[in-house]
Order: C-alpha cells, then sequence, then structure tokens
C-alpha cells in the first residue's frame, strides 16, 4: 500500500502518454523493497513522500515548495538549486529536496557506462529521480539534502570526470544540436563550439557575476533544432553566404513523383501529387523562386527559411559558403512578455579559435554587467538602451539586415564624432566664442 494516498495524482497516469506520476510511483516502490541492500545517504522514502506532497498541492491548489535560497559546494556559486519543503514534519522524505545539474556532453551523446554511473549516484545519495534533460540543457538530478552535495560532487568529477551545470545569475550550460555528426544541413560543427566554449567560459559558469542568467545555444541550420533564437539570450545559427546548391534533374524527379518529398515523411498519407508551385514556390516567404520546367531561385532575397531544401531535400542543399549568424536577446514571457533573438552579426565565418565570436560575447558581457539592471536580461537591456548601442560597444558596423522597419520620426541627431569635420570646427569654434 502507498505511504499516501494519491487520487488526484492517479488521474494523471489515465491519459494515452506516460506520465511522471508512474515514473515515482515505480522509484518509491524499489527503494522501498532496496532489492541491492543500498545504505541509501538520501531520505530512503523521497520518492514516496514527494508523492504525498504533490497530492496535498493539488489538494489545496497551492505550493509547498519554499526556495532554499544559496545552496552548493564549496567555491561553486552554480549548478545546486535549492529547495524545502514547507511541511516538513509530515513529509521528512522532502525536507530537502536539492536539485542538482550536471553539465550534459555537447550533442547529449552518452555512453551507457556514464549513465549507469550517474544513476548508481543517484540512487545511492539522491531520490533516484533524473530529468533526462531540463529546459537549459542539463541532465538534472532531482531531490537529495545539503550533506550529500558535496559527495556528489566529488563522485562527479573524480569518478565520471564531469562538472555541474550552470544556475543562477550565471552563463547556464551551453546546448548545441547534433550538428556535423548526424546532420547533413548542418553549416558548422555545433558540438565543437559548444565544448570549446563550456570550457573557455568555465569561471562565467560557476561563479555568478552576471545581472541574470545567460544561456548559449547553437543551432547548426536554421531549422533550428534546439531554437536558438527563441530560447537563448547568444543565439549561434549555422548559414551559408552563397547561393542554394540545385540539381535540376532531380527536381525533375520531385515532380514526376519519383521521389517523395519531406523526405517521405508523411509516408502512410495520400497527399495527392506533390505540386511544386504550391508547395514550394507559393510558400516561400519572400516569393524569391519560381518554376518554369527548372527551378530559379533569387538568392540576393533569400532568407534562408530552409522550406524548399526540407522539403527537397535531394534536389537542393545549402551553399558552399558556411558559417554563421549571431542572434542576441531571447527570452521567457517572465517581466516584458516573450521576445526572440535580434541579428546582431549577419555572418560569421565558424573557425577555430573562434576568436570573432569570442570577441562579440566578451564585448556584450562587459557591457551588461556594467549596465544591466538586477535580474535583468540581455534581451531587456537591449531594448531599454537601445539596438544602437549594443551595436556600438560591440564594435558592429549597422547593416540593412538590423532594421526591422523604417523610421517614423522626422529628427534626426548627430554625434560630434559623427559631424563633418568642418562643422565640426565651426560648432567649436562657436562655443569658444560665446563661452569667454
Amino acid at each position: 500500500m502507498a505511504k499516501h494516498p494519491t487520487p488526484l495524482l492517479d488521474q494523471l497516469e489515465t491519459g494515452p502518454w506516460p506520465s511522471f506520476v508512474s515514473d515515482i510511483k515505480q522509484e518509491a516502490e524499489h527503494r522501498s523493497k532496496n532489492p541491492k541492500g543500498i545504505d541509501f545517504q538520501a531520505p530512503q522514502d523521497c520518492p514516496a513522500d514527494l508523492l504525498g506532497v504533490l497530492e496535498l498541492s493539488f489538494k489545496e491548489k497551492e505550493t509547498h515548495w519554499k526556495h532554499g535560497g544559496i545552496v552548493g559546494v564549496f567555491g561553486y556559486g552554480g549548478g545546486v538549486i535549492g529547495r524545502y519543503c514547507d511541511k516538513p514534519e509530515e513529509f521528512p522524505g522532502v525536507a530537502h529536496f536539492h536539485t542538482v545539474r550536471i553539465n550534459q556532453p555537447a550533442g547529449k551523446y552518452y555512453h551507457t557506462d556514464y549513465l549507469r554511473g550517474v544513476c548508481d549516484i543517484w540512487e545511492l545519495r539522491g531520490s533516484g529521480l533524473t530529468n533526462m534533460h531540463g529546459s537549459t540543457g542539463d541532465l538534472v538530478l532531482l531531490g537529495t539534502v545539503t550533506p550529500q552535495l558535496e559527495e556528489i560532487f566529488y563522485d562527479m568529477t573524480h569518478k565520471l570526470n564531469t562538472d555541474l551545470g550552470g544556475s543562477g545569475g550565471n552563463l547556464r550550460t551551453p546546448a548545441d544540436c547534433l550538428g556535423q555528426s548526424r546532420c547533413e544541413f548542418a553549416c558548422y560543427d555545433t558540438q565543437d563550439l559548444c565544448h570549446t566554449l563550456t570550457n573557455d567560459y568555465q569561471d562565467e559558469l560557476h561563479r555568478p557575476a552576471f545581472p541574470y542568467k545567460f544561456k548559449f545555444k547553437f543551432d547548426g541550420c536554421p531549422n533550428s533544432c534546439v531554437a536558438a533564437l527563441a530560447r537563448s539570450d547568444f543565439s549561434v545559427v549555422g548559414t551559408w553566404k552563397d547561393d542554394i546548391q540545385i540539381d535540376q534533374a532531380k527536381v525533375k524527379a520531385y515532380v514526376g513523383g519519383e521521389f517523395k518529398p519531406n523526405a517521405g515523411a508523411h509516408a502512410g498519407r495520400d497527399w495527392g501529387k506533390f505540386d511544386i508551385v504550391k508547395e514550394v514556390i507559393e510558400r516561400c516567404p519572400t516569393k524569391c523562386m519560381s518554376f518554369d520546367g527548372a527551378l530559379k531561385i533569387d538568392n540576393a532575397n533569400c532568407t534562408r527559411c530552409m522550406h524548399c531544401i526540407n522539403v527537397m531535400p535531394r534536389a537542393l542543399r545549402v551553399g558552399k559558403e558556411k558559417g554563421a549568424s549571431i542572434l542576441l536577446g531571447a527570452k521567457a514571457p517572465i517581466l516584458d512578455g516573450a521576445q526572440l533573438s535580434s541579428l546582431l552579426v549577419p555572418f560569421v565565418p565558424v573557425e577555430k579559435p573562434y576568436t570573432e565570436i569570442k570577441e562579440v560575447i566578451e564585448n556584450i558581457w562587459d557591457w551588461w554587467m556594467e549596465e544591466g539592471k538586477n535580474r535583468e536580461r540581455v534581451g531587456e537591456t537591449m531594448k531599454r538602451l537601445s539596438f544602437q548601442k549594443l551595436l556600438e560597444v560591440t564594435n558592429i558596423k549597422p547593416v540593412a539586415q538590423h532594421v526591422k522597419e523604417p523610421r517614423s520620426n522626422p529628427y534626426i541627431f548627430f554625434r560630434e564624432d559623427e559631424v563633418l569635420g568642418g562643422w565640426t570646427r565651426d560648432i567649436n569654434e562657436f562655443r569658444k566664442r560665446h563661452a569667454r
């Protein structure tokens, strides 16, 4: 019999999808029986009490978790999120329920031996419950007690050669798509860039010094499989500078029905004969394509939306001159509402040692740490102080791609250093005469 009755939580198991409630119940039963004879270092009834406190929250329609403030390991300000239950007498197994973030590998490629090692550590020293993965990207270990934090950190670093992830007002754990390891569209090595910046900026990852959180995400192409431009402060999205590569013979093969569009992704449903005009040409957002027996693309007006390439991947390929665009400022709707990233650098080559990208990053950090308010994301600072100011501090020259819409007021303001030399001399002379 369950330690706590959970009629409300039980309803979450009745739907067609797998339920986290079933997972917690499974772990609660496993720990109660303890078939391995483990000497648990965290409360043995942690999952059972977790079910109890969640049921109570559903019943009373209010949370019974309180933020634990700053809790962590010696020398690190990030990586552990403190959590405490406000009813420790009723649910002693979750009196402490700290969450530990683990820095995931680039591309989330895991060896099974490594995963078994993580599970062994967490079964002994935590609740046994994990989250693969959190929205930040980390491997998340849910629920342990304060005395076990240093032990977990020691085991992770010495046995598994793994560091903690990011939390608090610091660099969050960088995340990337599979990139060139699996994807034919990837325009740069997302895994190497992600791994390099994670290692190079470990101080920023673990010693909070920013006004608020700062997230890197790396997409290998504009398909944006990790949704970088919507979910990260600093987005690096793969792109190309030259023309889309076209194989006209294979375009005709798609039109003739020899190849299935969308790489056969809709197999099992009869969508009728492929119509290149309706399904590709008319769906181009800038109308830069035409078809008169041969496919033509006005590449100067292409916005790299990837739709045509996704529909006809055998016939179309990304360009040969590959690199990335850098965008800044996405965030969730905490203060001023949700915000997508703004284009900052239209194209940058992505080559080791990534000096150009690091220079942009560090200029942004210097400005944001000086000007940002407490708990203000860099996108909010940019919005408050203007995109023009961002261009100045990053030493990036304005280009047409930075313009969202034409200006709507008649006033033009010049800085003195922008005025032609003769005008500047006249102004200075005028000021000197009137100063006397």
